[in-house]
């Protein structure tokens, strides 16, 4: 008969191991999924109920929200902007151009969201590549990869050194410092950069589908139809058309009248002879509605190119990220005409672009869509569907304004940590208020720029990670890996967590592994008589350090539609640099953090 902590220890074991196989197949999002295994977990008795929402209260919890919120006032203040508008005069000097971008990325990366470093960089490396002949993929994953790099440097980069330094806190009375990371993470970020210049970007895939709508190639579904004087429409409401359109899985997509194009289709429009009309659909499906209706097909060489980029409207691309409302939908479900007044024109995936019907189409995070309509509804259509514009966008007046004000405030904030004349929570906190105070941030947006799936993965699975050490499965985690390992050199061990931290980041969140390996790792220290900042350092550059596939980092599954990558392009180059973090790791961490400290 097992007893009562065997027992917890066996159901919580349980619970974890489905968390990670539900976490690893994706089959349901990342936070959903933690918040079942939270409250499974509390049904088992394992996460007392009073403690249930701890984690959402947690500091590191409150640490990663208020990153986000004044990473999201740098970008839209305008600030980083003025930065990055020098590169382009660079793109003709292929290892130059790499080189800035993906330094760039890293120093963005250590004072800011990694992922919205790359979002500011993504527009103007694709913009650069594609005006100096070359394919975007040659600079978008040296950039990921680099964007990921800077994150290891401070405490804010990236949230598994937010939830490290809170672990030290909790159990050792004192969280890491600000730049307490650097000494290891900056040396690795410099080697993992330089091995991407000298070697990496060499091994990158690049194949030969070219960015930007000419990849597209619309004019193999997109067709201009004139309406004849004999057309059966005539005198008919526009969505009386739209319907016998999408009854056979076409779309109208936009439609000129006297000269006037509106991207908004007006149901009740009465269509009149001469009007010309965009149509969505096949080659075989346009022929026979045109033909069975009365449409006189428009043949003109680039005419439906020239009437989509009118006065009136432009097209613009957008790749899809993993807190979109589109992923998993399908263009029929959205209906983007009706609900944001805009048109999807087009769809790729890894570069290539979708063939079949797009009605269909089931979208993924890192597809590149191709939109259609008026500026003013691009943007806020942007903004709702939490996409990406894959182009560079001017500067408006009011946004130059409130960039120097933003720096200001957060170099305060950074520096007042620094000298530890406040705690970083305070200090990102009261850069919060100053933001919406001084509207560099209005307060109807203050939240715009939080990714909750991440909020809510870190405040369900921190009573987990706390769970693991209350009920003692953490210590038969360690007492396992010592049986096996536990004669080997310290070194060997240290280097051991590195690895397998660095391998489950690669299919789970990072977040996640941090809170999953960080007590196995002190625990391990504390018992061998280690010092456990060396371990828990090895756990931060770990978990962060996801680079063998596009699913182990937001930023690496954002650049795989832009950059025509497939899955198996990113071990190619992962693989590698993953070996040359951990050669320049461990001798930083026994440098900086000793084993006998």
């Amino acid at each position: 008969m097992l007893d009562a902590e065997t027992l917890d220890q066996l159901q919580l074991m349980f619970v974890l191991v489905g968390l990670l196989i539900l976490l690893v197949w994706g089959r349901w999002r990342y936070d959903v999924v933690a918040l079942g295994a939270l409250f499974t977990a509390a049904l088992f008795g394992l996460v007392p109920q009073s403690e249930l929402f701890a984690g959402f209260g947690n500091p590191a919890t409150i640490t990663v929200v208020l990153v986000l919120i004044v990473s999201f006032g740098l970008s839209r203040s305008g600030a980083v902007e003025f930065v990055t508008s020098a590169i382009e005069p660079l793109s003709s000097r292929p290892s130059l151009h790499i080189a800035v971008l993906s330094f760039i990325a890293a120093f963005l990366s250590m004072f800011m969201n990694n992922v919205g470093a790359l979002a500011l960089l993504m527009p103007i490396a694709i913009q650069s590549t594609n005006k100096a002949g070359r394919s975007p993929a040659s600079v978008l994953m040296p950039l990921s990869f680099g964007s990921i790099l800077g994150g290891l440097v401070t405490l804010i980069g990236t949230p598994p050194n937010i939830l490290i330094a809170n672990y030290r806190e909790e159990v050792s009375g004192q969280a890491f410092a600000m730049f307490d990371f650097a000494p290891v993470g900056g040396g690795v970020a410099v080697a993992g950069i330089l091995f991407m210049l000298v070697f990496g970007s060499k091994l990158v895939r690049i194949r030969k589908q070219a960015a930007g709508s000419e990849g597209f190639d619309i004019e193999r579904y997109l067709f201009e139809a004139k309406v004849a004087d004999d057309s059966d429409f005539i005198g008919q409401p526009v969505g009386e058309l739209k319907d016998a359109l999408e009854a056979q899985k076409m779309d109208l997509v936009t439609l000129q009248s006297r000269r006037q194009v509106s991207p908004v289709v007006n149901r009740q429009q009465l269509l009149r002879v001469g009007d010309i009309l965009v149509l969505q659909g096949s080659q075989e499906d346009i022929d026979s509605f045109t033909t069975e209706h009365k449409f006189a097909l428009v043949s003109a060489e680039n005419s439906t190119r020239e009437l989509l980029h009118s006065a009136d409207s432009q097209m613009l691309e957008i790749v899809v990220t993993p807190r979109s409302p589109l992923v998993g939908r399908t263009p029929a479900e959205v209906r983007f005409n009706r609900r944001y007044g805009i048109n999807l024109l087009a769809a790729s995936r890894s570069g290539t672009p979708h063939r079949s019907r797009l009605r269909d189409f089931a979208i993924r995070v890192g597809d590149v869509l191709l939109l259609h309509g008026e500026e003013e509804a691009l943007e806020e259509a942007i903004a709702k569907l939490a996409c990406y514009p894959l182009a560079t966008r001017s500067l408006d007046l009011k946004r130059g304004e409130n960039s120097l004000p933003a720096l200001i405030i957060f170099v305060t904030a950074i520096v007042a940590t620094a000298v530890g004349l406040m705690s970083i929570q305070l200090a990102l906190g009261l850069a919060c208020v100053a933001m919406a105070l001084r509207s560099i941030v209005p307060v109807r947006e203050l939240y715009d720029g939080v990714e909750w799936p991440v909020v809510v993965l870190l405040g369900a699975l921190i009573p987990l990670g706390n769970a693991l050490e209350t009920t003692g499965a953490t210590q038969v985690m360690v007492g396992g890996i010592l049986g096996v390992a536990g004669e080997y050199s310290p070194v060997i061990l240290l280097t051991l967590i590195l690895v397998v931290t660095m391998t489950v980041s690669d299919v789970l969140n990072n977040a996640a592994t941090a809170i999953l390996m960080a007590p196995i790792a002190y625990n391990i220290a504390t018992t061998l008589g280690l010092n456990p900042d060396t371990f828990l350092m090895a756990v931060a550059v770990g978990a962060s350090c996801a680079f063998l596939t596009p699913i182990g980092h937001q930023n690496n599954a954002l650049i795989m539609g832009p950059g025509g990558y497939e899955f198996g392009d990113y071990w190619r180059v992962g693989l590698p640099l993953e070996v040359v973090i951990v050669a320049a790791a461990i001798p930083l961490l026994l440098l900086a953090w000793p084993l006998a400290g």
